[in-house]
C-alpha cells in the first residue's frame, strides 16, 4: 500500500475514535468524617478541596459517604460551606455515619441541610442519577438509617429502582456511586453489603455497567468482576490524607479505559 494511504486510512480511523470517544474525569472523595471545630479534620478538608481546585479538567467531584463523623445536625453545615468552594459541582452520597432517624439525623433531614446551605443542589432523594459527557452515573443508597450500623443494605426498592435506571439507560455507559462497596481485595465481615448476591446478579443482567465507586472501608482497592471494574477509595483521614482522581474513557468497538490517581492532601502546618 502506498506510504500516503496508509497514514491517510490511520488518521481517518484514528479521527474515527475520536468521534466516538467519551472520557470524563473526576474527583472521589471518601470518608471525611468531618467534625465542626476540629482543626485537623477542617484543615484535611479545605486543603483537599484546594487541591481539587488545582486538577486539570475535573467534571465534578462526589463525596462517597460518611462524609461527616457522626449524625449531628450541627456537623454538616460547615461540611458543605466548605464543599462549596469547589471550583465545579460535588455530589453527596449518604454513608453509615451520616444518618440515624432515632437519634440524629434522617436522610431527609440530611438533604434539606445540604439544599439549605447550597441553593444550587437539587437532589432531594438519596438515590439519583445525573450526566457527564455521555455517561450516566446512578447514586445509589445503602445506608440504614433506623438500625445504623456498618454493613450496607440495599433494598429491594432500591434495586428495582436501579435496575429500571439500567434499563432506561442501557445503551448509555453507566457508572454506579454509592457508598459500600460489593467486592473488594479483601472482605471484612462487619463491613460487607446484606445479601450483595442480589446486587450482583442484577448487574450480571446488564452490560452498560462498566465500573462501580465505593468508599466505606478505609482502604485501596480495584478488582475487575465480569466487566466491572470496582472501586474502592481510602477514607481521607489516611495518612498521608488522600482523595483519588478517577477518568473514564469509552470508545466505540473498544473496552471502556479506566485510569484512577491516588493523590496526598498535605494540611497546613500547626
Amino acid at each position: 500500500m502506498n506510504k500516503k494511504i496508509f497514514l491517510a486510512v490511520i488518521s481517518f480511523l484514528l479521527l474515527q475514535c475520536t468521534v466516538f470517544a467519551n472520557t470524563v474525569k473526576f474527583a472521589q472523595v471518601s470518608d471525611a468524617h468531618f467534625i465542626k471545630n476540629d482543626k485537623y479534620r477542617t484543615e484535611v478538608l479545605e486543603q483537599t478541596v484546594k487541591e481539587i481546585n488545582k486538577q486539570k479538567d475535573i467534571e465534578f467531584t462526589v463525596f462517597s459517604g460518611d462524609n461527616i463523623d457522626s449524625p449531628h445536625a450541627q456537623y454538616l453545615p460547615e461540611f458543605i460551606k466548605i464543599a462549596n468552594k469547589l471550583n465545579q459541582p460535588y455530589y453527596i452520597i449518604i454513608g453509615n455515619h451520616d444518618v440515624f432517624r432515632n437519634n440524629g439525623l434522617s436522610k431527609e433531614q440530611y438533604l434539606e441541610i445540604v439544599k439549605d446551605n447550597n441553593v444550587f443542589y437539587k437532589y432531594k432523594q438519596p438515590n439519583y442519577v445525573f450526566k457527564k459527557n455521555g455517561f450516566v452515573f446512578i447514586v445509589a443508597d445503602g445506608a440504614k438509617e433506623i438500625i445504623p450500623g456498618s454493613n450496607g443494605y440495599y433494598k429491594k426498592d432500591t434495586l428495582d429502582w436501579l435496575e429500571k435506571q439500567l434499563i432506561k439507560y442501557k445503551k448509555k455507559p453507566v457508572v454506579i456511586l454509592q457508598h459500600f462497596p460489593l467486592v473488594s481485595e479483601t472482605e471484612i465481615a462487619s463491613h460487607t453489603v446484606y445479601q450483595k448476591e442480589e446486587y450482583l446478579k442484577l448487574l450480571d443482567k446488564y452490560d452498560n455497567v462498566i465500573s462501580v465507586i465505593a468508599g466505606h472501608l478505609h482502604m485501596n482497592s480495584e478488582v475487575m468482576r465480569n466487566g466491572v471494574y470496582h472501586i474502592t477509595t481510602p477514607t481521607l483521614l489516611h495518612n498521608p490524607p488522600v482523595f483519588k482522581i478517577i477518568t473514564i474513557s469509552t470508545t466505540k468497538g473498544f473496552k471502556p479505559m479506566i485510569y484512577t490517581e491516588l493523590k496526598e492532601v498535605e494540611p497546613l502546618k500547626q
